[in-house]
């Protein structure tokens, strides 16, 4: 099993990865977060959290969705990014892969905005701590709707916005 990224070593032996606090803070609140981690969580992610055990492909979603999908290549991230597509309201943290088919058909096509983060995140463990290594890729937040849009435009993290 390799890094968040893919390309680093082996070094954690999880799929539990935190999205940083600081980019969840200026984002503003969520409703729902259909991937959030376990419990217990050292932040809220949303009002409302499913669990992987919740399956929150499988539940309905309503209100402003944050999402961090489940990083493992296209068969794992491709369905819900088309459910956040259907949902059409939230905002996804995703690494910046824009060649892929993926990327194409549910970023490129389908988001309302996209913000290239400046540098790599570094993502934090369920316990909170902060990895001591980068994620491993550069790492995007793609708007759905014309309320995230224009949150991901007044974001106080570096980077560069895409309006599409």
């Amino acid at each position: 099993m390799a890094g968040i990224g893919g390309h680093h070593l082996p070094r954690f032996r999880t799929d539990t990865w935190l999205t940083p606090p600081d980019v969840l803070a200026v984002l503003g609140r969520f409703e729902l977060d259909p991937c959030a981690a376990p419990e217990p969580r050292p932040w809220p992610t949303a009002d409302r959290h499913f669990v992987r055990a919740d399956d929150g492909l499988a539940q309905p979603w309503a209100g402003r969705v944050w999402l961090n999908p489940p990083y493992g290549g296209p068969s794992v991230i491709g369905p819900w990014m088309r459910r956040m597509i259907e949902h059409g309201q939230g905002t996804v943290l995703i690494f910046a892969r824009t060649d892929t088919v993926t990327f194409h058909e549910t970023v490129w096509r389908a988001a309302t905005a996209v913000l290239f983060l400046h540098g790599r995140l570094h993502f934090h463990r369920a316990d909170g701590s902060r990895a001591p290594i980068n994620s491993g890729g550069p790492s995007c937040l793609a708007a759905y709707g014309a309320r995230d849009a224009a949150i991901l435009a007044r974001f106080g993290l570096a980077g560069a916005l895409v309006n599409l």
